[in-house]
């Protein structure tokens, strides 16, 4: 079996046929897409537990050179990312500053349980033609980018590269969101069918499996509004439809964990 990327940044080109690569400044686009190379990892390379964003979202060139490295991952988040884990019973529920701390602890700690990276290594944005601008989060950006022949390639080399030849200790991957409808769902379990060579059955609306590793799909982060309180059924939220969605969550968490217990 082999192991995930090291904590730092990753040694990886293979997006950029062959060009020089200069990091996080090198682009590469595609009409209104285009990625940025900046692959990074954080965490144990033989972790049991995989919690994978989509990707780091917009920066400006230079900006991750001069940031240090354990501040990057789920910047501004952390939060956000220690209520969702603690739902599904990955992170010792607690205050919101206890959760968001652990989630540091999380991310520096090379030796423990967990590894963090995003599903698409490099930075993903995409163009607002009606604002001129290119933006790295917005309604429908995950299962649109895989679901196009330019985000299909680069998410395509992603999921062979560093999610196909995986430690034998690595049993869960968790990513951070569902899509529109479930879209990024389906997306991504396509594409882990197609590079791991074997179909993953459906566990439910938010989580499949194979024979070596359990994918379970959660709330984004970064969602706005009501959307991360109403999966995770908070105060008034407590019978919403959504909710649903987190119970299937930390269902099949469990399920992985007594599976490969």
């Amino acid at each position: 079996m082999g192991c995930l990327p090291a904590h730092g940044r990753i040694d990886c080109t293979e997006c950029f046929r062959g060009e020089i690569v200069h990091f996080d400044r090198t682009k590469r686009d595609d009409r209104d897409w285009r990625i940025t190379a900046n692959p990074l990892a954080w965490g144990n390379p033989n972790a049991p537990i995989i919690i994978l964003g989509f990707s780091k979202g917009q920066t400006q060139a230079g900006d991750l050179a001069r940031t240090p490295h354990d501040q990057i991952a789920y910047k501004g988040n952390r939060p956000n990312v220690g209520r969702i884990l603690a739902h599904v019973g990955l992170v010792k529920v607690g205050t919101r500053e206890s959760q968001a701390a652990a989630i540091d602890r999380m991310i520096a700690d090379r030796n423990g349980l967990f590894h963090f990276g995003s599903l698409i290594r490099c930075s993903v944005e995409r163009y607002d033609r009606a604002k001129g601008e290119w933006k790295g989060s917005g309604g429908g950006m995950l299962d649109r980018f895989v679901g196009m022949p330019f985000g299909a390639e680069i998410a395509g080399n992603c999921v062979s590269k560093h999610l196909v030849n995986l430690p034998k200790a690595s049993k869960l991957i968790v990513m951070f969101g569902m899509g529109s409808n479930q879209n990024y769902v389906r997306e991504a379990r396509s594409l882990m069918s197609q590079a791991r060579g074997n179909r993953m059955r459906e566990i439910s609306q938010v989580a499949y499996e194979d024979d070596h590793v359990t994918v379970v799909h959660v709330e984004h982060f970064a969602s706005q509004g009501d959307l991360i309180p109403q999966w995770l059924g908070e105060g008034k939220h407590q019978d919403h439809p959504r909710s649903e969605f987190g119970r299937l969550a930390r269902h099949a968490v469990n399920h992985a964990i007594e599976r490969f217990a």
